[in-house]
């Protein structure tokens, strides 16, 4: 019924600006307009991370609920958890619109968004009230710094205070393209001190809100900056990593017209570039944290090589503007077979497989 749906909406979808389809979208879902049939995931898709428990690895990645608007309607649909934001402490507009853009021909997406958002107020007070009619799945909160801001911890430690009381998990995004010298807190001396600020502020959030804290690098680090981010996140005792974001890099054969538009690309030519960043990750880190494999899934082989090269938990996407919201229930399935013809009994016992 998605499906059939989706196909039906899609070319109108695909006519409209691509951020004014994408809030039409998260209005119709606000609405309880688009929603899914509940099925039970295998349990060979279940899994332990971070002390939750997963019931699938398939997650939304942080960039499609902005505002946690919708954070329940997208549980619905499937996906075993989903990451809200990127949210800063004050309001702030983002860059200019344009600043999203398809690219059809590549199945891939280019982003300048800028972290536009509603600050932390809403955003905290949205998550507040959805704990509070005892709203169920494991939801996310990613976390950055206004544009202006100095002292970039100091940001993070505000999203962490005010969101640790009301969600599952938090991230700090330091890889976003689109703020002016965030990709530069990933640098090592940068990276040790944010992420030790951030691992303070989270152990002294109110009783019982002692959630899992990881960071969001992006996929576009030489083997010695992973190897510095890997040291960085155990030496702070942070709960893992997400890898990666989006990436400035633009390869050769894209053949849209919006390929030379500034910003973040996402995606299917993502891929290649996020799997070797996740593989390389895993390594330095020798399996010591769990990882979130995130860039270019669209199938359930995507998402098997993400967890064959060291994720935990994958999350997607673009891919589903290009195929729809019953591209969850495909990758599950798949994913789930793949792991049986190769003979493992968990999704845990196929994590960091190609490494072994």
């Amino acid at each position: 019924m998605l499906d059939r749906a989706f196909a039906l909406a899609r070319p109108i979808l695909h006519r409209l600006d691509a951020e004014q389809a994408h809030r039409l979208t998260v209005g119709a879902l606000r609405l309880g307009l688009l929603r899914g049939a509940p099925h039970p995931d295998d349990p060979i898709l279940a899994s332990e991370v971070f002390g939750l428990g997963f019931a699938n690895p398939v997650g939304l990645a942080a960039g499609f609920d902005k505002q946690a608007e919708v954070v329940d309607a997208m549980l619905a649909l499937g996906f075993g958890f989903v990451e809200a934001g990127t949210v800063t402490p004050r309001p702030q507009a983002g860059n200019p619109q344009p600043r999203l853009f398809r690219l059809a021909e590549d199945k891939a997406v280019i982003n300048r968004f800028g972290f536009n958002s509603a600050g932390l107020a809403a955003f905290a007070e949205r998550l507040r009230r959805r704990r509070g009619r005892g709203g169920s799945g494991i939801v996310g909160a990613n976390v950055g710094k206004n544009r202006d801001t100095a002292d970039a911890a100091a940001d993070y430690e505000s999203g962490i205070d005010a969101l640790a009381p009301v969600c599952d998990y938090l991230v700090v995004n330091v890889s976003s393209p689109n703020t002016p010298g965030l990709r530069s807190l990933q640098k090592r001396d940068e990276i040790t001190a944010l992420l030790e600020r951030a691992v303070a502020a989270r152990d002294r959030s109110p009783a019982g809100a002692r959630v899992p804290l990881l960071a969001k690098v992006g996929p576009d680090l030489t083997d010695e900056e992973v190897a510095d981010i890997a040291a960085a996140a155990l030496a702070s005792r942070l709960d893992g990593l997400v890898v990666g974001n989006t990436t400035v890099e633009r390869p050769g054969d894209l053949r849209s017209a919006h390929a030379g538009e500034a910003g973040g690309l996402s995606g299917r030519p993502l891929k290649a570039r996020a799997n070797a960043c996740l593989a390389a990750t895993y390594r330095h880190l020798g399996g010591r944290l769990p990882l979130i494999g995130c860039g270019g899934i669209e199938s359930g082989g995507d998402a098997y090589a993400k967890i064959r090269a060291g994720a935990s938990l994958v999350q997607l996407y673009t891919a589903l503007v290009y195929e729809g919201p019953g591209l969850v229930a495909r990758i599950k399935g798949d994913l789930a077979a793949r792991l049986r013809a190769d003979g493992f009994a968990s999704l845990g016992d196929a994590i960091g497989a190609d490494h072994r």
